[in-house]
């Protein structure tokens, strides 16, 4: 399972790549270019437990520092957007060794470019705490945030491809908290 995931995901990081080059230098006004948006993005943040244990069957009390790299693609239908997104978390100080999941999202656009958005999937979370050879705990995941366009914070331009993100997320059934910040690529 965890082969085919990391696979997935690693297939979805390809996709804004390969997107960019097939559009070359067209415009906004194309529209494959207007519908279809696939970005890659970097976060850091933090993940905690709440001290009781949770149906995921998580240990309490566990958090830890996390960076984590994401991959989606967005579907502009007008003021709504569509998407689906894989991520890849790795611990760097605390109880959590690495995280990765996937969830879809549903946002509406502000601004001249940002983004006010809400997601929903499922994700495996693995302890550094708990040893090398551990088990994983899945469970579903809820969140939302916001991307913040650097054409909406003040840039002379209509669009920017860089966004300034931040969520906060939630595992199992709201046992914990994990709020981040970092940048996103779209294309």
């Amino acid at each position: 399972m965890k082969k085919l995931l990391f696979a997935a995901a690693a297939a979805v990081a390809f996709v804004p790549a390969a997107y960019a080059q097939d559009t070359g230098p067209a415009g906004p006004e194309t529209p494959t270019n207007s519908r279809i948006e696939p970005y890659v993005g970097v976060l850091g943040g933090i993940h905690n437990f709440d001290n009781e244990p949770n149906r995921a069957g998580v240990p309490a009390g566990f958090h830890g520092r996390i960076v984590e790299g994401v991959a989606g693609v967005n579907f502009n239908a007008g003021p709504l957007m569509l998407g689906v997104e894989g991520n890849a978390t790795k611990g760097v100080d605390g109880a959590i060794d690495w995280e990765y999941g996937a969830a879809g999202r549903v946002g509406v656009r502000a601004g001249k470019d940002s983004l006010i958005f809400a997601k929903v999937g499922y994700q495996w979370v693995n302890f550094d705490a708990l040893g090398q050879n551990s088990r994983d705990y899945d469970d579903w995941t809820y969140g939302a945030g916001a991307e913040l366009s650097l054409a909406d914070m003040g840039l002379k331009t209509d669009r920017s491809n860089l966004r300034l993100r931040v969520q906060a997320d939630t595992y199992g059934n709201f046992h914990s908290i994990r709020p981040m910040a970092g940048l996103v690529l779209k294309y």
